[in-house]
């Protein structure tokens, strides 16, 4: 029977089967963090500034968060004009390795670049803003990350269904379709006159580590990969990898 350490144990051999790959995964991620880190806190900056006037934090957060969760690599970024993941999979099928055990393979990267990535891009917006470290003390910002990485394992759960059972080109479409949902999204709330962006710095604030939506977006995170998982180890069995 295939258990969780046997899982590890692959992917600590992917690990040291290419270190050079792991160090060029570590610095474009450590760039890319960087690069979004300083962008999103001059947004922060402006939102906390003009009183909540303007939705571009909202659709940031809503667009971006999911996709810490992705690990940069040469896979990751050559999915639409090679399908590597479609070969990756066919791959470890020859091998052959359970359906469980992909599954598993692809949430424990989930679950390590999250960590990475959200230690990089949430530690770096905090250095970079002063509007967020003036509003929110490390323990509330600590608050107000966990309550989108929360938002972010909802949407993973979808990302590695549609990354394991459809096409490059099929994936790369409904990614886009993820981001202009999530602008609607942003402007209906705008129109509404809300704004997530400050109703969660407001949570973290008032409500510390026992903000229902902190617990709540955890949950549904958890949820969502779940029952998504379930669904795609059911899809898995009848893909066709050819």
């Amino acid at each position: 029977m295939t258990t969780i350490k046997d899982v590890w144990v692959i992917i600590r051999g992917d690990f040291r089967a290419d270190k050079l790959k792991l160090v060029w995964a570590l610095a474009f991620s450590i760039l890319l963090m960087g690069y979004m880190s300083l962008f999103m806190s001059l947004i922060f900056d402006e939102t906390l500034g003009a009183g909540g006037e303007r939705m571009t934090a909202d659709f940031m957060l809503l667009a971006m968060i999911p996709m810490l969760g992705f690990t940069f690599s040469r896979r990751t970024m050559k999915y639409w004009s090679e399908d590597s993941y479609t070969r990756m999979l066919a791959y470890m099928r020859s091998l052959p390795v359970p359906a469980f055990v992909i599954l598993c393979k692809r949430k424990l990267h989930a679950v390590i670049s999250f960590a990475l990535n959200g230690m990089l891009y949430f530690g770096l917006t905090y250095v970079l803003s002063g509007q967020i470290r003036e509003d929110l003390s490390v323990p509330a910002y600590l608050v107000f990350a966990l309550t989108w990485i929360g938002y972010g394992f909802i949407l993973t759960g979808l990302y590695i269904f549609v990354e394991l059972l459809v096409s490059g080109k099929a994936y790369c479409c409904i990614f886009f379709l993820v981001m202009l949902l999530s602008l609607g999204i942003a402007l209906l709330i705008r129109l509404a006159g809300g704004n997530l962006f400050l109703y969660s710095i407001q949570c973290s604030k008032e409500w510390g580590f026992a903000s229902p939506l902190m617990w709540g977006t955890l949950l549904l995170g958890t949820v969502s990969v779940q029952v998504f998982s379930k669904w795609t180890l059911y899809r898995l069995k009848s893909r066709d990898v050819v």
